[in-house]
């Protein structure tokens, strides 16, 4: 239970990590969760169903009640323009109420997050907005990154490593300025930013180690080392691994292209 003191609503909240895209890595306890939910709700681009609710097909209970979230935005207006951030707020301020009416009515409300709900996941969005009104439990999910390195098989981290989690929509100084301080670093949110990542991690003089993955454990997944690949065109679901452990046994390990 999240919040100090005893919360208004009598429903329960879930926020539940769905896993990099394979079905098969749900944990259990997010498939019992489906199981006993009596809304789920996602979050969609308009249209669309959502990722999310794709690796749960087949599993929520008949006669649930199934609440999709629309992004009023996504990639049409820069993420720092003043009126990306007035949309976007005010679209997870009226997406909190419109959940919260299914919590003080009682019902149990299951939300799903693509990988871990409380990394770079949409979730937090609403956590923060009710976790201080109604019971919550977050069930963990396994991370875009992780699913991408077991797939790669990519060692990644060791001993001492630091492991440096960067977001591909930062500057471009600072991304390689961070890069040249690391031993290992997962660049999440690629997207339209590969030329700038690429760019950055030529100049850290990381470019040479960084593999590209994309869809990683979905059935289209893919992946290269980034110095092979020939063109800038990335999907939002890829990232890039820049692995640590500089002092591991020589064996031939080397990855190869991959294409599902």
């Amino acid at each position: 239970m999240s919040g100090a003191g005893k919360p208004i609503g009598v429903g329960r909240l879930i926020g539940v990590g769905t896993g990099p895209g394979d079905p098969e890595l749900l944990t259990v306890k997010a498939v019992r969760a489906l199981g006993e939910a009596e809304v789920v709700a996602y979050f969609a681009k308009a249209g669309r169903s959502g990722n999310g609710r794709a690796v749960v097909e087949g599993l929520i209970r008949p006669g649930t009640q199934e609440l999709p979230l629309y992004y009023p935005v996504t990639t049409e207006i820069d993420k720092d323009d003043e009126a990306y951030k007035r949309q976007i707020t005010d679209f997870y301020n009226s997406s909190a109420e419109v959940v919260a009416e299914h919590l003080q009515a009682g019902r149990t409300v299951a939300i799903l997050s693509e990988g871990d709900p409380l990394f770079y996941g949409s979730y937090m969005h609403l956590h923060v907005r009710l976790a201080g009104r109604f019971p919550v439990e977050v069930i963990p999910g396994i991370t875009a990154m992780s699913g991408c390195w077991s797939l790669a098989g990519l060692p990644l981290v060791q001993g001492d490593d630091v492991l440096s989690v960067l977001p591909g929509t930062m500057g471009e100084g600072e991304l390689q300025r961070r890069l040249a301080d690391t031993e290992a670093a997962v660049i999440m949110k690629v997207g339209r930013n590969l030329p700038k990542i690429r760019r950055a991690l030529a100049a850290a003089g990381r470019l040479g180690a960084a593999v590209y993955v994309e869809r990683g454990t979905m059935k289209n997944a893919a992946m290269i080392p980034l110095s092979d690949k020939p063109d800038d065109a990335a999907p939002y679901f890829s990232l890039v691994l820049v692995p640590g452990w500089k002092g591991r046994p020589a064996q031939n390990d080397s990855v190869r292209e991959v294409r599902a």
